[in-house]
């Protein structure tokens, strides 16, 4: 399936949830920011209606075998809730393997302490995961 453009992308954590997006010709990838997981929901659908986001892609942790664990499985959650509030709009998982690694490694090369990553590192992940998807 093709995704039209903006993609919101999403990095789903625990505590914290990364999202980074395309504009709108699929030119370049942003951050856009890292909201808590407890509003995550809420905070997704203002920022789709604020962007006219036009597909949400989803960071699926797979094991290295591509198989689910635990972890998928809380993404699976996360993206039912989200299908439920945003039911029109197409939501598609992609592999997010090694992708907070890559944008840590990133990070540092841009300069980036690791205590000063803390409040972009999943906005650099979600990059990292749309970038993949995108084949970049």
């Amino acid at each position: 399936m093709e995704a039209s453009h903006p993609i919101l992308c999403i990095d789903y954590g625990a505590a914290r949830v990364g999202l980074a997006a395309t504009d709108d010709l699929a030119i370049s990838v942003h951050p856009v920011e890292t909201i808590p997981a407890e509003i995550a929901v809420d905070e997704v659908v203002r920022i789709v209606e604020e962007r006219k986001v036009k597909t949400l892609l989803l960071g699926l942790p797979l094991r290295l075998d591509g198989s689910e664990g635990d972890s998928a499985k809380k993404v699976r959650a996360f993206g039912d809730r989200l299908a439920k509030a945003l039911p029109d709009l197409p939501l598609l998982f992609h592999d997010e393997a090694f992708s907070t690694v890559s944008a840590a490694e990133k990070l540092r090369s841009a300069g980036k302490k690791a205590k000063s990553q803390k409040g972009i590192i999943d906005q650099a992940a979600a990059m990292e995961i749309l970038r993949n998807y995108l084949g970049w």
